[in-house]
Formats: C-alpha cells, structure tokens, sequence
C-alpha cells in the first residue's frame, strides 16, 4: 500500500470529485448533520430546508477552502507555513469562529481533556516547534498527519483547529502529488477516542496508524500502478 508512486494530476482530480464527500463527513464530524444529498445540493448554491444558515454556511466554506488548496497546489505555491494557515482559516473558519484568519487572542480548552494548550502569546513559536517537527518528518504522510495532529494539539485559533490542521494535511499530501486523506463520519467515536488520548500524550502513533487507515485502498491501488496521467 505505501509503495506509492506520486501523481499530482490524479491526486488533484480525485480530490476535486470527491469534494462533496469530504464536505458531508467533515460537516457531520462536528455534530452538523447533514446527508450527502443535502450536502451537494448546498454546494450547488440550492438553500436547504430544515437546517440552520450557519450549518450550511460551514458546508460552503468547507468547499471553498478546498478550492483555494486545489488553486495553490495546482500553481505549485502550496507550503506549510503559517500565512498559508492563516489564509485556509480566514476561508474555513468565517463567521463560525470568534476571530478567523488569525491567531486566538485567549486561553481555550478542549472538551473532555485534561490537557491545557499553548497560551495565546506562546502561539508564534509553538507554529515554529511545530514547523520543524513536520519539516523533520521524511515520509510525506508522516508529514501530513504530524501537520493536522500538532495544529489540532496547539488549537491555534479560537475554533475550526481541526478542519484547518486537515486541509494543511492534505495540502502538504497533494502538493507532493498523494491522496488526500478523508476520516468518515461513521468512525467518528473512534476519531474522537484517539484524539482525546492524542492530545493528553503527545503520542502521535495510534492516530498515525488511524488516519493512514481512511485512505481508500481502490484510490491508492492507482498510485501504486503508476498511472500515467500526462
């Protein structure tokens, strides 16, 4: 499975298919409960009945942080670096967090953990720590997953940590021409137990074998064929 050969035409193209999907399970791990159906309908620019403005605005701003990834990988201007976060913020997170496209400006805590994160003027230079420990990573998905895990651990911003620490993931994944990885609503208690040990331990293992295991294998069987997209 991990004998990849990278494809950044086909990796993109999958991606951008699948948009719909990513949106519908990343809507439904925050408790916004929305079908798939519904989800492309919203995408299509269709109001739908029975739910609030907000849900569907996530859903919106869901797609187009996508689309602003698709554009800078596609240009080749793809990095992970704190002004390409910021700028995924500023589209994932409008009008839901406190402030979006910058750093929190307070102290948060997250739910159900005893563990406390970096306090507001230590932010800047947890992002370094965290640059160099994904810089430091050799295997891209160890990269990736090092990216979305330590973001989500800091919670850079007021809210929106983890949606934002998985589209750096999967930037950093299409950028270097892999398939972007999608945790399924369906496994949501399992995503939510791991990454409650996670942010207690600092132990990035078990959420590593996890996330590796959201990829499709009929999506990785073509990279491993080293399909000729040119």
């Amino acid at each position: 499975m991990w004998d990849m050969k990278p494809n950044l035409p086909l990796a993109v193209q999958l991606a951008k298919r699948d948009v719909p999907a990513l949106v519908y399970d990343a809507v439904n791990l925050e408790g916004v409960a929305m079908t798939l159906p519904e989800v492309q309908t919203i995408l299509d620019g269709i109001t739908v009945g029975g739910h609030r403005i907000s849900d569907q605005n996530m859903a919106i701003n869901q797609a187009k942080a996508w689309a602003f990834i698709f554009d800078l990988v596609e240009q080749g201007e793809f990095t992970f670096d704190k002004k390409t976060a910021l700028s995924i913020h500023e589209i994932a997170g409008k009008e839901e967090a406190l402030e979006w496209g910058k750093f929190r400006s307070g102290y948060v805590t997250i739910a159900g953990s005893e563990y406390e994160p970096p306090a507001p003027d230590e932010l800047d230079a947890t992002w370094r720590e965290v640059e160099q420990q994904v810089y430091g990573e050799t295997d891209v998905y160890d990269q990736g997953i090092t990216a979305f895990l330590q973001m989500a651990r800091a919670q850079f911003f007021w809210d929106v940590n983890k949606r934002t620490g998985r589209f750096m993931m999967n930037g950093i994944l299409l950028a270097n021409g892999f398939p972007v990885i999608n945790v399924q609503a369906k496994r949501q208690q399992e995503f939510n137990t791991l990454m409650l040990d996670f942010y207690s331990s600092n132990d990035m293992r078990a959420m590593n074998t996890f996330l590796r295991s959201c990829l499709d294998e009929k999506i990785t069987r073509n990279f491993t064929l080293g399909l000729n997209m040119g």
